[in-house]
């Protein structure tokens, strides 16, 4: 697992050295965060109407096209595995006709509990860029950390921490409000 800090050439991405609010930053980090972006407003809609505040989205790798978006629904729907990242592969599925997206990767804004691990392995997600750590319920770097199981068909290359205040920020907002 790296850390957005690690990016570099190593990513088959565009590279050139731009500067973003005084920070320097090559290609590869301001795409993941563009799309990581998009995942944030997904999160903020999950917040408006009351269900836990991740967004999900998924690229075609190669052309930078956005396949598919999520937001989570489990109260929206009354269904507990309406996961941002479970709703983004099935549409993404879907829309190409397949069930696996091996050119493809996925940016969403919190680290993927056991059941989205899985579900991304099973899709055969290329890149997993996720925002905020989760502790208590990650199933990546956290818990179950699914992708270094001896069961695990798939490992995709995970990159944790884009974006990560922002993301935890809003998390911190929706269960304080909870309480």
């Amino acid at each position: 697992m790296r850390n957005v800090d690690d990016l570099d050439s190593d990513l088959d991405l565009d590279q050139d050295n731009s500067n973003l609010h005084g920070i320097a930053m090559n290609a590869t980090t301001c795409k993941s965060t563009r799309f990581m972006e998009q995942a944030m407003r997904l999160a903020q809609e999950a917040f408006d109407t009351g269900d836990v505040p991740v967004g999900a989205v998924i690229v075609h790798a190669p052309t930078g096209t956005v396949v598919s978006e999520a937001r989570n629904e489990k109260e929206y729907r009354y269904d507990p595995t309406a996961h941002a990242e479970i709703l983004a592969i099935r549409a993404a599925c879907d829309n190409r006709q397949s069930p696996r997206l091996q050119d493809c990767d996925m940016y969403v804004t919190l680290e993927p509990c056991a059941m989205c691990a899985t579900a991304i392995s099973l899709a055969r997600v290329r890149r997993l860029y996720f925002a905020a750590y989760d502790p208590k319920g990650g199933g990546v770097d956290h818990g179950p950390r699914i992708f270094q199981q001896p069961t695990c068909h798939h490992t995709p290359e995970v990159i944790g921490g884009i974006m990560e205040e922002a993301a935890s920020g809003i998390l911190k907002a929706f269960f304080q409000g909870k309480r």
